[in-house]
Order: structure tokens, then sequence, then C-alpha cells
């Protein structure tokens, strides 16, 4: 199986409030997102986080990596470059970029922690925006229904199929 999630900043206690994520402390939003995670997650299964893994932690990232099942692909985010050149990333990732184009099933789709209005293949998955809308480039992002939000904010705090990003996509552009 395949899944995808981005903007989990494990350990970034800001990130609750600036958010609203449904967590008392930084320390339950960590022992959340790992639980959701490995409830989803098998050992063959392919997780692509698509940036922000970890920001602004006390706990160094390799912990919260040492606990999630399956095999990992990392879409280099603007908040992993504080802590990516001090992890031996092949240990943790199958793969580590900026940008990839992968095969979903239902065609190519271009992975990208930033948002992009022109990309390769049929859909863009993307982070970095959470569940703001308040970004200049949401009107556009609204109206492309093949540009995908993997954040966890909007994706239930858990990592999703592509399926389940298209619905829950659709539902946070029905109400936003």
């Amino acid at each position: 199986m395949i899944y995808f999630i981005s903007d989990l900043h494990f350990g970034h206690k800001s990130v609750i409030s600036m958010c609203n994520r449904p967590f008392k402390d930084v320390e339950e939003m960590n022992e959340a997102l790992i639980s959701a995670w490995n409830k989803r997650v098998h050992k063959n299964d392919t997780v692509y986080i698509i940036g922000d893994f970890a920001y602004r932690s006390e706990i160094p990232p390799e912990e919260y990596l040492r606990r999630l099942k399956g095999n990992k692909y990392l879409i280099i985010g603007n908040h992993d470059r504080s802590w990516i050149n001090n992890v031996n990333l092949s240990d943790y990732f199958i793969g580590c970029s900026s940008y990839e184009v992968i095969n979903t099933g239902k065609g190519k789709a271009t992975l990208c922690h930033f948002p992009m209005l022109a990309f390769e293949g049929r859909n863009l998955i993307h982070g970095h925006m959470h569940n703001n809308t308040n970004r200049p480039y949401w009107r556009y992002l609204k109206t492309m229904s093949n540009a995908f939000n993997a954040g966890v904010d909007i994706n239930g705090f858990m990592p999703v199929t592509f399926e389940e990003l298209v619905a829950n996509n659709e539902e946070f552009r029905r109400t936003n």
C-alpha cells in the first residue's frame, strides 16, 4: 500500500495553536501522530512524507523515525532543512529528494512540499499550507481539482491513500 502525509511537525509546540490541532500539548500530539500512523501502515507499505517531518523538536528526529512503521520516502520541506544534515537519512528513508514524480496507480503525480501551479503528470501532491486558506495561492489551488494537500491537518492526522487524499481534499474545498 502507498500512503501520503505531510506537515507532521513532530516536536513543534506552536503548530498546535497555529493550526488549531486538537491536542493539549506537544507530547500528546507526537504520540497521537505515531499511533495513527502505526495503526494504518504495515512493514512493507510505503509512506511518502511530503515535507516538514519535524521542527523545533527537543527530541531527535531519529527517535520518531525508529517508531514509525513502513518504508519512508522524504520529500524535503522548508522545516526539514534544520535537521536532515544531522541524520544519516539512508538509515530511515528509502529515498529523499525535493521533488519526485511517481505513479499513484491513477496516473503520474508530482510530489513537492510546496504547492505548484504547473507540474509534471496528472496530479500534484503537496504540503506546506496545513489548513490555512489565508495564503494568497489558496484561491488558485481551490480551483485545481488535481492538486491535493497531504497535510495532516486536513487528512485526519494520519497517512492516507491516494483515494482518501482525493476525498479529504474535495471535502476541504467544499467547506473552505
